[in-house]
Formats: C-alpha cells, structure tokens, sequence
C-alpha cells in the first residue's frame, strides 16, 4: 500500500478588462500575505475588453486570494484591489 499526498490544484479563471484602460500590471497573493507576488502578466498588458485565461499554480491549498490591477499612467482609473474566492470563481471582471 502506498500513500500519495494530495496536490493542491491550479487556480484558472478568465480575467476581462471591461474598462477603457489599459490594464498594466495584475498581482495576487493569498489572503493574509504581507507581500504581492509578482506581475502575473510579465511584459504583456490587457487591452480594453480583451479577456485572458489566468492559472495561479503556486501549489497553495488557499481559495481566498487579494487582488490588485494597475493601469497605465495616461489612465483616469486608480489601482483597485480586491478579494475574491478564487475557487468559487469561473471568470472575473474589472468595471470602471
């Protein structure tokens, strides 16, 4: 008999950028972290009403994940931040 450890699985979603602004930069973190991780984009961005697929695979068993969007500097949003089960979530939407 052997015993296998549970893998905790990859978070997906689809993130929309339904605002008229470039979104420049998305972080997440476990609810409860001091600290954000990195860029999840990299060198990309998420134009006005363009969508991507995101896979959080940091092998956390965590659901409950901060969120922060940052657009570019010509845009009139302010960097929002938000908190969501990610577990529970199929797609997410950024409003003005």
């Amino acid at each position: 008999m052997s015993v296998v450890p549970a893998q905790a699985e990859d978070l997906v979603f689809m993130l929309t950028n339904d605002t008229n602004s470039t979104l420049e930069r998305f972080y997440t973190s476990p609810s409860g972290v001091d600290n954000w991780e990195d860029d999840v984009f990299g060198q990309d961005v998420l134009e006005p009403g363009q969508s991507v697929k995101i896979t959080i695979a940091d092998g956390r068993r965590v659901c409950k994940y901060d969120m922060r969007f940052e657009f570019t500097e010509d845009s009139d949003l302010d960097t929002t931040e938000d908190t969501q089960d990610l577990c529970q979530m199929g797609s997410y939407t950024i409003h003005e």
